[in-house]
């Protein structure tokens, strides 16, 4: 099997990262570290989200993160939508992309919603068809893809059913989330290929936590079926909230270590998001949890 020439990494550090960190950080660090993943050549970066400031406090002001950052030529900054109101802050911000989530997991919709998988869709729906009226471009997130913390293992026919509704309500690309990191590269490629009889492999991006030391032995299995989009946060910010003490996002660098290793062009520079990821890890007063990132400043000196 073929790996692709290309991967186009979608950094999640500033949205899906530092929402997962018990501390908030300031506006002007937010914006600042979406400023230097940009220069490091990441042109896909999540800014915030516009869910309410009472659940997810660390993503309040949102708003001021995008008005810090200036428009720049092929780069993006995406930011998550949880239903209508929080699309009209958006629309009001600025905001060119949005993203929209739901879960395969009935509980995990449940806890962290407030409803039923077919009722967050019916919620969507409207949010995606305005969002696309107004020229925004819209991402769809699948969480719980391999494993839900209240139910366990995750059938995979319930999440082909929900990429395929978020797809067909016009989601340009659909990003399976593997929340809890339990995952492994047989149920991994095995998932991949079953939602991709429903959506085309080019419209799927991968979402791995770490938290079983899993996550890029699972991103090498999927490369192998043409999934050339992976999702991945600088530092490894974030943590995992349903695993306390366990590993969150896959590490940016890390990732960048496995492609590049590979021969597979990404157009990032490896130092730049090295240099970042222990910026950020100095602002938030720990080490960055990512073994490049430590490797690469041994090998400095």
């Amino acid at each position: 099997m073929s790996l692709p020439a290309r991967v186009r990494i979608v950094e999640v550090g500033p949205r899906d990262g530092l929402q997962n960190e018990p501390r908030t950080v300031p506006v002007q660090i937010r914006a600042e570290l979406v400023r230097r993943l940009a220069d490091a050549g990441l042109a896909a970066v999540e800014a915030g989200s516009f869910v309410s400031p009472r659940w997810v406090p660390q993503m309040a002001d949102t708003e001021a993160v995008l008005a810090a950052l200036p428009p720049r030529p092929g780069v993006r900054y995406p930011v998550l939508v949880p239903n209508e109101k929080g699309l009209e802050r958006a629309l009001a911000a600025g905001a060119r992309e949005i993203a929209v989530f739901a879960a395969a997991s009935e509980t995990f919709s449940r806890r962290n919603i407030n409803c039923t998988v077919d009722e967050s869709l019916a919620r969507f729906a409207p949010v995606v068809a305005r969002a696309r009226a107004a020229g925004l471009a819209v991402r769809g997130y699948v969480s719980c893809v391999l494993g839900c913390p209240y139910e366990g293992a995750v059938a995979p026919e319930a999440v082909v059913r929900v990429a395929a509704a978020l797809h067909a309500m016009g989601c340009y690309e659909i990003s399976l989330g593997d929340t809890i990191g339990v995952g492994t590269p047989g149920r991994a490629r095995a998932l991949v290929k079953a939602v991709a009889r429903e959506v085309p492999v080019g419209q799927l991006a991968v979402h791995f936590h770490d938290t079983y030391g899993q996550a890029l032995a699972n991103i090498y299995a999927v490369l192998e079926l043409g999934v050339s989009v992976v999702d991945s946060a600088v530092g490894g910010l974030g943590g995992c909230p349903y695993a306390p003490g366990a590993a969150g996002n896959v590490a940016t660098e890390d990732v960048l270590y496995l492609l590049h290793g590979l021969g597979i062009e990404t157009g990032v520079d490896l130092d730049a998001v090295v240099d970042t990821a222990w910026w950020i890890a100095a602002a938030l007063e720990r080490a960055p949890a990512s073994r490049v990132a430590h490797a690469l400043r041994r090998r400095r000196g």
